[in-house]
């Protein structure tokens, strides 16, 4: 019987390490004005480790621009993750904006508000 050659736990080291690579390149190296202050949350690199879906948040700015600026700019920062990854494939990029820090704000929002409506209704 044969062994597989590669860990299984290996895509997830992969997607981590291009996680925190691509937060340090977009900080230091990417001068798009489009692209504000960029919070990398999760990478999800495909078996084959041909695509990795990169979703991201914003602190603040044009989600949809950011999203533009980080897509023109996914061959120069794949470019620098090729300098910094010890891997035969390095991934072509494709960046999604994640709306879920949004949503929980937004569901903190509604919650408090619903704590606070029930707290007035009790007195």
């Amino acid at each position: 019987m044969r062994k597989k050659s590669s860990t299984p736990n290996r895509s997830f080291k992969v997607a981590d390490q291009i996680q925190r690579d691509l937060t340090e390149l977009i900080a230091r190296e990417l001068k798009d004005p489009r692209v504000g202050m960029v919070t990398i949350q999760a990478v999800e690199v495909t078996p084959d480790y041909a695509h990795a879906k990169v979703f991201f948040s914003l602190l603040a700015g044009d989600s949809k621009q950011c999203t533009e600026g980080l897509n023109q700019a996914a061959g120069f920062l794949r470019a620098g993750l090729f300098k910094r990854l010890h891997i035969h494939t390095v991934p072509t990029l494709h960046f999604v904006f994640d709306r879920t820090t949004e949503r929980a704000a937004d569901m903190n929002a509604l919650i408090a508000q619903a704590v606070a409506s029930r707290s007035k209704n009790e007195d």
